[in-house]
């Protein structure tokens, strides 16, 4: 409890860098959660929710101006905000930045408006996505946010959307890794740059995390899904796979998955019945196959787009060490993998019974035949 307190402490010595206008701040990643290495040793991801982007920049560059790069930085702050609302996925990161602590950190801002938007609908799913799994919560939204009503909302549609993608029996940690992987199945980083075993390496070591987030949430599920309190991740749990519960999670689903359902659904734009649309899918025994194709599709453009846009607002020296970072963290671990299969395959073979093979004798330990002398 102490260790965490004095690392939400540090959190906040950071932030006393940049300005104060920020209407809710996170941590996340692992320079926060422990995944396979000690987060200290990390990149600390930190987001920024600002109401004015425009008003944040022009105090931000006259306080950091060194964390812009150019040609950005020359052009001012109108261009930045500019770049940030209208390319990608709404955010603006500055990456590889050095804090006062020497801690390095990666920040994006985004607009209260833009999360909000990203949270109710998952027009991007980008920090929809990452808001689905434990952040760090530095700066909390005021009660009468519409980003707390946003945040709880996003976590009932990452529930209703795993559900439709889940078989009718499964495990918990099954569960979780549906859910993490939502914002991460489609992303093109993870065909090269990314560490393939990412969503495990996620949910693994949080499972507890996991939990907690989602424990008030599922309160509201107990009729569509039964998952067993033992506390055995491997457990088997239950759900409700017939056509009638899956129009109610088709019809809780954001509005983007939903658009993009019915168009997949009539082939061409969106001129059928929603309703109608998604009572026909609930019936279709691939209805799980066409909604996971119609997430891929969401993240996979937003994730082209936001790295495009890296590129601009890094700089190009800065986007080619963030992304070989990124390919030697991948490396390592796919070596790591490669070690424990071979350990695994090792000590299977020294448990295995050993094989009675015949004795094998030499030519002059071979007795010649007995000769049978007949009267």
């Amino acid at each position: 409890m102490l260790e965490k307190i004095s690392q939400v402490s540090h959190f906040k010595n950071i932030l006393r860098e940049f300005p104060r206008n920020m209407k809710f701040c996170f941590a996340y990643g692992s320079g926060v959660f422990k995944q396979k290495s000690d987060p200290a040793s990390n990149m600390l991801d930190l987001i920024f929710v600002v109401r004015n982007p425009y008003q944040w920049h022009a105090e931000n560059m006259n306080k950091n101006p060194e964390h812009y790069a150019q040609p950005l930085r020359f052009l001012g702050h109108k261009a930045v905000a500019k770049v940030q609302e209208t390319w990608g996925a709404k955010i603006y990161y500055n990456t590889l930045i050095k804090t006062s602590e020497g801690r390095n950190i990666k920040y994006g801002v985004i607009s209260e408006i833009s999360l909000v938007e990203d949270l109710l609908d998952w027009n991007t799913l980008y920090l929809a996505g990452r808001l689905h799994k434990p952040v760090e919560i530095i700066v909390e939204p005021a009660e009468n946010s519409q980003i707390r009503t946003a945040l709880v909302q996003n976590l009932h549609s990452a529930v209703h959307a795993a559900l439709i993608l889940l078989p009718e029996h499964f495990s918990e940690i099954q569960f979780y890794k549906t859910i993490a992987g939502l914002s991460y199945n489609g992303d093109f980083r993870m065909t090269f740059g990314e560490d393939k075993d990412k969503v495990t390496n996620i949910v693994v070591p949080q499972l507890n995390g996991f939990r907690e987030l989602y424990a008030p949430i599922l309160k509201h599920f107990d009729q569509y899904i039964d998952i067993p309190k033992t506390g055995d991740s491997k457990e088997t749990c239950n759900q409700d796979v017939s056509p009638e519960t899956r129009i109610h999670h088709l019809n809780h689903l954001p509005r983007t998955p939903q658009v993009k359902l019915v168009r997949t659904w009539s082939q061409g734009p969106r001129s059928k019945d929603t309703e109608d649309c998604l009572r026909a899918i609930a019936y279709d025994p691939d209805s799980s196959e066409i909604l996971d194709q119609c997430l891929r599709e969401i993240v996979w453009k937003s994730s082209i787009s936001q790295s495009l846009k890296g590129i601009l607002t890094a700089g190009v020296g800065k986007a080619v060490k963030y992304s070989a970072a990124k390919i030697v963290k991948m490396v390592k671990s796919n070596e790591r993998k490669k070690l424990t299969s071979s350990s695994t395959v090792q000590q299977k073979l020294e448990k295995s019974e050993p094989v009675n093979r015949p004795e094998i004798r030499t030519e002059n330990e071979v007795k010649a035949p007995e000769k049978r002398i007949e009267p």
